[in-house]
């Protein structure tokens, strides 16, 4: 397939751009074979263009079409026959919903024109092969192919844990060639007192072959998360040895553990009629099953378009804006997937346990919980590479669908197929954690709102395919940029200028008062943003003046204790007695503030 072929018009002119909060600019408009762009027309004096638009054709979710000043005519040579009937000044206006949830209104003079567009856009954003998108194309002058995709190796990861831990874990790459399960990466930590031949046992008696694999190590009380799918008990409530082995070898001697289920009792019980189930309490006489129900697929998307169409809303009266926004039903999502995570740290941290998360297949709300779970508990999850590393390897690594899930996003409408904004929730309860916690995470909301543009459309190959399976088939990265490469590039432009590391665990408040709506992205179109640029630009630059205070304080208290220490006798200087100044054996110390606060709640 060609490009070519695609794209019906290719450049009109005298193209006027509308968008809400932004005055109309005209320019000419030209389509590309992935991108939409509109330069603003040159002014006198031999003045240059300014480009205004510079769009993504995959970010398009979908376009409307509309006819303006539509009026016919007969030219005297013909017979007054309907064939030789002509539109006269047609014009058309399209509108571009976009992934991102940005609406671009574009009024194109002459109707054959304005449905080429609308036709070449819709062509090309629904080109299905991967190796056709974007990244693949992509190629800035100031990066290597190679360079951004071992900045976070799972394989470090896992050697971290091997160097803490007393040799109840180990590497195993029985998965090397993906023959055992095609969505887990290659090489998994599974208990060292389990062999790779029990390990493809167990995989057959999990839905898609996710058997039970490491995914966090809680150094403070030495228990581990793992993360699977639901086993394939069925009806008749099958057996296998060697899975219960495996998760009897995870617990040590007089050690317990929960099964976290992300699914209902009701509904566990019923995927025993489909060949699903649970894990029996005899097989399995240390686990102990819990169940916090997550939405997933089509309810979850539904919602995620209710709440997007409130917002769009600005007629909306206060009580009519309320009752849209309850029955979204998305905070409720975002509540109960904190509540999940919460009671999964909570059996890590405070009873010393050991837990296992799944629901399903293992690739949605489990990996929302894990993820979660570990920002709360790890202060490293809580910087800027350690954010990116618990999304490589507990989103992409883990096998998270993100071509299926990102495929369309609030606006499009085709038939839904398995697009369901898991990641997004993922991010919108990042973001209630930094709300509630604005010292503890190293970066900012900008950071969130820029990972959920690239995983729904992005020039690089980060977020490409559902599993390391399909990125290794198609190249992916031997043929495309990695993302994190140019985040790191970024990284002053997403640090937040409050943060202070905290090494305390972090527990949110899963109050319903406690969870607001994430304006920063669902309102970011609708009302002027630059205002909240400017509002950071400002903390930054005040805490980049604190920084040189602070710095220059460091310096005059130096030079005065050098001056006090040779000028008095036992030349230790005014500083001592440091008991004084300190403390007694640290009684002295307080917790930080914002988590001294959330206790209170």
């Amino acid at each position: 397939m060609e490009f070519s072929e695609l794209i019906k018009t290719a450049k009109v002119n005298d193209v006027l751009l509308m968008s809400p909060g932004l005055p109309p600019v005209k320019g000419t408009l030209c389509v590309t074979s992935h991108h939409l762009l509109l330069s603003s027309q040159a002014g006198g004096n031999r003045e240059q263009g300014q480009m205004e638009l510079w769009l993504l054709i995959r970010n398009v979710d979908a376009v409307e079409k509309s006819v303006q000043n539509l009026s016919w005519y007969q030219s005297p040579w013909t017979n007054g026959s309907l064939q030789e009937t002509r539109l006269a000044n047609a014009s058309g206006t399209i509108t571009l919903k976009c992934k991102d949830l940005k609406i671009l209104h574009l009024e194109i003079p002459g109707m054959e024109e304005c449905l080429n567009i609308a036709s070449s856009i819709e062509a090309l954003s629904s080109v299905e092969s991967v190796m056709m998108t974007y990244p693949f194309f992509y190629r800035p002058q100031s990066m290597k192919l190679e360079n951004g995709w071992q900045l976070y190796p799972l394989e470090k990861y896992y050697q971290q844990i091997l160097a803490s831990d007393t040799g109840t874990w180990r590497l195993s790459s029985v998965n090397e060639d993906f023959a055992v399960c095609p969505s887990y990466p290659p090489v998994v930590m599974v208990p060292a007192a389990v062999n790779d031949g029990a390990l493809r046992k167990s995989a057959s008696f999990r839905q898609g072959k996710r058997f039970p694999v490491l995914s966090y190590y809680h150094k403070k009380k030495g228990t581990v998360m793992l993360r699977s799918s639901q086993p394939l008990t069925g009806p008749n409530r099958k057996r296998c040895r060697e899975d219960e082995l495996l998760l009897g070898a995870v617990l040590e001697r007089g050690g317990r553990g929960f099964i976290l289920d992300t699914r209902s009792a009701q509904a566990a019980k019923q995927s025993h009629v489909m060949g699903g189930g649970t894990e029996h309490r005899a097989a399995y006489p240390r686990w102990k099953r819990l169940h916090r129900p997550l939405e997933r697929g089509r309810p979850l998307q539904e919602s995620f378009t209710r709440l997007v169409e409130a917002c769009l809303d600005t007629s909306n009266s206060m009580d009519r804006w309320l009752a849209k926004l309850e029955a979204s039903k998305w905070l409720s999502h975002v509540k109960e997937a904190l509540s999940a995570a919460c009671l999964a740290a909570q059996c890590l941290d405070r009873e010393q346990a050991c837990v296992l998360v799944h629901g399903y297949e293992g690739t949605d709300a489990t990996l929302l919980v894990t993820a979660l779970a570990q920002v709360i508990l790890d202060p490293e999850c809580r910087t800027l590479a350690g954010f990116q590393g618990l999304i490589e390897r507990e989103w992409i690594q883990a096998g998270h669908p993100f071509s299926l899930r990102c495929a369309r996003s609030a606006f499009s409408h085709a038939r839904l197929k398995q697009e369901a904004p898991v990641f997004l929730l993922f991010l919108d309860c990042i973001w209630q954690l930094g709300r509630q916690f604005p010292f503890s995470l190293e970066f900012h909301e900008g950071l969130l709102l820029t990972l959920f543009e690239h995983s729904y459309a992005s020039p690089y190959g980060t977020f490409l395919g559902n599993n390391e399976r399909e990125r290794k088939l198609c190249d992916v990265k031997e043929k495309t940029h990695a993302l994190w490469l140019w985040l790191n590039r970024e990284g002053d432009k997403y640090r937040n200028p409050l943060y202070a590391r905290n090494p305390l665990v972090i527990w949110p408040s899963v109050e319903p008062q406690s969870v607001l709506l994430w304006q920063g992205l669902f309102l970011r179109w609708i009302r002027p943003p630059h205002y909240l640029d400017e509002a950071w630009a400002e903390i930054q630059k005040i805490a980049r003046n604190s920084q040189v205070h602070t710095e220059r304080s460091k310096i005059v208290f130096i030079t005065s204790f050098r001056i006090d220490s040779i000028n008095t006798p036992d030349g230790y200087g005014s500083c001592r007695p440091r008991e004084k100044a300190e403390g007694k054996a640290g009684h002295e110390q307080r917790l930080p503030v914002e988590h001294t606060l959330s206790s209170l709640r």
